[in-house]
């Protein structure tokens, strides 16, 4: 009839349920999910990922057990914040669980699910046109500089560093050593959200790192890189920094 519309929930035939999806979830119910800290913390650090991690990844990073972290997967799950897939097999058992965004989950203001997928396309155009590492590097100084005039607000260049590197997801840790008046600093990159991509071509996205960290505090000024130490030679990666130094 012409007017009248099906109610999906007494649908027959399938039997497939898409399941309760977050942009129509209540406010007060995605609250909920999202208000423990732990499972928050959980939910971030798959956000952060380009790709879909195991229970046990993740208890790992966050320095968790993995039967601490599993019933809150489970629960981001259920109310569709999270959807679970498997794996391959890692030696003799049973294939493992990776768990991902949702493809509509909210975002919290991080980038949406499909960037990822972007950044690898665009990592494979670069390979195949032939880059190189000079070109990554110059890239990333540019937009380094630019970074820093929009978002510079003092003089400490290493508040403004540490800073954009949280914004960016490299949780960075900071070592201080003081010799002869200089102050040197190395900031060690605890979270990689490039890691993946990293591993595949250090060459090029590496390089763009260390561009866009060395455009960054050039502009800033008041300091220096004098060393840059990538996925290839450092577990976490490192930049050294000289403070004190420069325009």
């Amino acid at each position: 009839m012409v007017g009248t519309e099906t109610d999906s929930s007494n649908a027959t035939g399938t039997g497939y349920s898409r399941g309760p999806r977050p942009g129509s979830l209540p406010r007060l119910d995605l609250l909920k999910a999202l208000g423990d800290n732990t499972r928050y913390a959980i939910y971030l650090e798959i956000a952060r990922s380009a790709v879909p991690l195991s229970a046990s990844q993740i208890a790992e990073s966050l320095g968790l057990h993995v039967n601490t972290v599993r019933p809150h997967l489970e629960r981001m799950r259920d109310v569709g914040l999270l959807v679970q897939t498997v794996g391959p097999a890692r030696g003799v058992g049973r294939p493992q669980h990776l768990w991902s965004l949702a493809p509509d989950a909210p975002s919290l203001g991080l980038e949406p699910p499909v960037f990822p997928l972007l950044a690898r396309l665009l990592l494979d155009v670069a390979s195949a046109a032939g880059a190189e590492a000079e070109l990554a590097e110059q890239v990333g100084e540019e937009q380094g500089e630019l970074e820093a005039d929009r978002r510079k607000s003092s003089d400490d260049v290493v508040f403004e560093v540490v800073r954009f590197l949280e914004d960016l997801g490299f949780d960075p840790e900071l070592v201080s050593d003081t010799a002869d008046g200089i102050e040197r600093i190395t900031v060690a990159f605890t979270h990689c959200p490039f890691e993946e991509l990293a591993r595949r071509r250090p060459d090029l996205v590496c390089a763009l790192h260390e561009g866009l960290v060395s455009g960054f505090v050039s502009k800033c000024g008041r300091g220096e890189i004098c060393g840059f130490r990538s996925i290839a030679d450092k577990d976490p990666c490192q930049v050294d920094l000289v403070v004190g130094v420069g325009s």
